[in-house]
């Protein structure tokens, strides 16, 4: 465990969310409630231990606060988004976590493993790949310090077949769409097996079909491997689609914190979908209407 500790203020615990006693059918459940209307896929994954663990964080640029007192914690496994208005203090979340910044107070927590290893990998809104190495090569650099020659090969080449590419694995970034380069940049990000997966916006950029295309090998490929996988993105729809549970950040606070229990997969513009979506939506805009 990695721990990083900014000060000694005690943090009052939030309270916890209450929850129904039974799960009600998603017609007689009333807007603005907790929607249990379905019980979670079996999973094959150990919850027991927490990925990471936020306490009392805040993040301070100068006089301006744009995390404040966040309180979160995170089950090995679990897929959250984390969703909000531009200049919330998502992606500074995101980067907090990571280690490409600081909190200003608070305790963050990570869990690195059995072997203190760092397994936090994090994948941008751009594919950021190397224009002059090959596909394969691209792939291998998210296994620096890890593996080398022959083993990296090995599984470069592995895990461009489970994204589809194992046949461009020879050629240049230039002549790959935007969508394949992204496949390959989630490659780079997946190849070490990473414990926790960041995902700034990887999607916001490609075509609709195109991101409903990733959207489905993400899912496919976080279910396989295990990992804890946090996405910050802008689209209420594809955060339902995508997670167990979606954090909504407003003015640095978290405004709610939802479990979405529905099995998987999901189908996009499902009842069940547009009402979990209704809901984040008012949490966002609800006092403006």
């Amino acid at each position: 465990m990695s721990v990083i500790a900014l000060d000694q203020k005690t943090v009052a615990a939030r309270s916890a969310h209450k929850e129904t006693a039974e799960a009600r059918a998603l017609r007689e459940t009333p807007p603005g409630q907790w929607f249990p209307y379905a019980t979670p896929q079996a999973r094959e994954r150990d919850n027991r231990d927490i990925a990471f663990s936020f306490r009392g964080i805040g993040r301070k640029f100068g006089d301006k606060t744009v995390l404040d007192n966040i309180d979160l914690d995170v089950p090995a496994g679990q897929f959250i988004a984390v969703i909000g208005k531009s200049g919330c203090g998502k992606s500074t979340l995101l980067r907090l976590l990571t280690g490409l910044d600081k909190p200003t107070s608070g305790t963050l927590t990570v869990n690195k493993g059995e072997n203190g290893e760092n397994r936090t990998r994090i994948m941008f809104q751009e594919p950021r790949l190397l224009p002059w190495a090959r596909i394969a090569k691209n792939v291998e650099v998210g296994l620096t310090g890890i593996a080398s020659g022959a083993e990296a090969r090995e599984k470069s080449l592995a895990i461009l077949n489970e994204v589809g590419l194992s046949d461009r694995a020879g050629e240049w970034p230039s002549v790959l769409s935007g969508g394949q380069r992204q496949r390959v940049a989630l490659a780079r990000a997946l190849v070490a097996h990473p414990y926790i997966l960041a995902l700034d916006e990887p999607l916001g950029a490609l075509d609709a079909l195109t991101r409903i295309e990733m959207q489905q090998l993400l899912e496919r490929i976080w279910l396989q491997q295990k990992f804890t996988a946090v996405l910050v993105t802008h689209d209420v729809a594809e955060a339902v689609a995508l997670a167990d549970r979606v954090i909504v950040i407003d003015q640095g606070k978290i405004a709610l914190d939802l479990g979405i229990p529905l099995e998987r997969p999901r189908r996009h513009g499902s009842p069940e979908l547009a009402r979990l979506e209704g809901q984040i939506l008012d949490t966002l805009f609800g006092s403006a209407q």
